[in-house]
């Protein structure tokens, strides 16, 4: 038996963690998960049930752990008990002992609901509301569960489908017509002779609170979006999404806000920014999602959770307009972002636009001929999603990252170098 002066430590110092080491990740298996595609990035068996998100940070709920070489530990509780070395002292400046962004992978085979996360100050201020009220936590009346706001940014991994902010008020008016249905047809010459701005909110009260519409009406809007969906009309293949979104949530009134939302569909490498007050909601598919490390949400349909009716028409921004789809860049110059270097053609980082600051998403896509990737003063994770990475520190040490696996890249640490023929990297780290 050891004597306590030659025992093993328990857990390896932060001050001494490698530069990068694999995370073991969480998945969770909310009921609109796809059964296969997680599985078929991460190479695991499926187990029958719905893989609907893996996690990769820091988040409480579900932290990755973090493995060293010395023992697995939750992600949260080394940030924790040595924030600096973890974060960076930057990081820790700017937003405090926490990891500020969580990166996912998602994968829906079934409509999400359909939601809008609140500013920072919203937060705060509904944090502080329910705290007051003694509001548990767990409780499933309870909006806030932190004091956080939640941008978000999403790339497709293949065909993605989404809604995605209000559209156009003339369009909708147009929709309405042509769908021709009682329930919703005297809203489209409200759209046209009133701002959008008192209209919307008006709906979504009355269709959510005030008139819940029946069976019928609800039956009656379906039937009008499978014969629009059939016409081959504008309005085709977003009736054709609204229904997918029907059949998932039956006797949804959320169906007719629905109807307000711009359909989206995403190719590989496309992506969507969703700000405060921005409602959406992803349909179908596989994409990479980062956002700001927080589980705000308020709901506005096509769930069984709780709708706070007000606290939504708080929070939404009734702006319309077409959203904006994002692909990957490269700086002006023709050379890539900080924090990665291609010398020799090896390799190219593309970035994501997104005004958040606790975030920024890049894709890599290396070669043979090593990227460096430097380690200066903000963490970062390296998510692998096709081929085969790896890495290697300074001194010589090396981890492979085949798809579905990553890295939590240390701050601080020196530059590391990064090679892959044919592999494909996200990298989450944190804005400018």
């Amino acid at each position: 038996m050891p004597t306590p002066s030659s025992a093993p430590p328990a857990h390896t110092p932060p001050s001494a963690l490698p530069p990068f080491a694999l995370l073991a990740n969480p998945v969770r298996d909310y009921a609109w998960g796809s059964t296969t595609a997680i599985p078929a990035l991460t190479g695991t068996p499926p187990t029958g049930a719905p893989q609907a998100e893996l996690w990769m940070g820091a988040h409480p709920s579900a932290p990755s752990v973090l493995d060293d070489g010395h023992g697995p530990r939750p992600l949260d509780r080394l940030i924790a008990e040595a924030p600096a070395q973890l974060l960076g002292p930057e990081t820790v400046r700017r937003f405090g002992p926490r990891l500020p962004f969580l990166l996912k992978v998602l994968a829906a085979d079934r409509a999400l609901s359909l939601q809008v996360h609140p500013t920072r100050t919203q937060a705060e201020a509904g944090w502080a509301a329910e705290e007051a009220r003694d509001v548990p936590l767990d409780a499933p009346d309870r909006v806030y569960r932190d004091r956080g706001h939640k941008p978000e940014l999403i790339c497709a991994l293949g065909d993605f489908e989404a809604l995605c902010g209000f559209r156009p008020a003339a369009a909708t008016a147009a929709l309405f017509d042509r769908l021709a249905v009682p329930l919703i047809a005297p809203w489209a010459a409200a759209l046209r002779r009133r701002p959008a701005a008192e209209v919307l909110p008006a709906l979504l009260r009355h269709v959510l609170e005030v008139a819940r519409p029946g069976a019928g009406d609800l039956a009656a809007v379906i039937a009008a979006l499978h014969r629009t969906a059939a016409d081959g009309g504008p309005f085709a293949e977003a009736c054709a999404g609204y229904a997918r979104a029907a059949a998932d949530h039956p006797g949804d009134p959320g169906l007719v806000a629905a109807l307000l939302l711009n359909h989206v569909r995403l190719r590989a490498g496309q992506a969507l920014a969703l700000d405060a007050g921005v409602p959406h909601a992803y349909l179908r598919g596989v994409g990479v999602e980062l956002m700001a490390n927080s589980d705000n949400v308020l709901r506005c349909g096509l769930t069984a959770k709780h709708v706070d009716v007000d606290g939504l028409l708080a929070v939404t921004a009734f702006r319309t307009g077409e959203p904006a789809v994002l692909t990957a860049r490269t700086p002006d110059d023709g050379g890539t972002p900080d924090g990665a270097r291609a010398p020799g053609g090896g390799g190219i980082e593309e970035q994501f636009p997104s005004p958040a600051a606790e975030f920024r998403l890049s894709r890599l896509r290396p070669t043979a001929v090593p990227v460096r990737v430097d380690l200066a003063d903000a963490p970062q994770i390296l998510l692998c999603t096709a081929g085969r990475a790896r890495l290697r520190a300074p001194g010589g040490a090396g981890l492979d990252l085949p798809p579905g696996r990553s890295a939590y890249l240390r701050p601080g640490a020196g530059p590391v170098r990064l090679t892959g023929p044919g592999a494909e990297l996200f990298r989450a780290t944190v804005g400018g």
